[in-house]
């Protein structure tokens, strides 16, 4: 995936709110156990940052059974993805979403890279 961003074949979309549970998830306890993981992952955090298109959504969905996974379809939807990829199926287990596909990375991968 980061080849084809650095390619400029996909276009990587990010809201505050996005970026803020990014920052969160790669911040938990767990991942302390791993040398160089804070490290790494802010190095990762400040490249996503670089290469994504930055949208502010506003609008408020209530669709995700999780209410803080919301904010992936406000953003897909105001940036008019043609994808959102996640490994989370247990609360996406939509297809679509308006005119977004929703995938796995596998199932993007194996479908649709360009």
């Amino acid at each position: 995936m980061f080849e084809l961003v650095l390619k400029q074949k996909v276009e990587p979309c990010l809201s505050p709110e996005v970026f803020q549970e990014y920052v969160e998830v790669l911040g938990r306890e767990k991942f302390d156990k791993f040398p160089g993981f804070k490290t790494n992952s802010e190095i990762v955090l400040s490249k996503i940052m670089d290469i994504s298109t930055l949208y502010n959504p506003q609008i408020k969905l209530e669709i995700i059974s999780d209410p803080s996974d919301n904010k992936f379809l406000e953003l897909a939807a105001t940036s008019n993805a043609d994808f959102l990829i996640t490994g989370n199926t247990v609360d996406f287990t939509m297809d679509e979403f308006e005119y977004t596909r929703i995938l796995t990375p596998r199932n993007y991968w194996d479908n649709f890279k360009p």
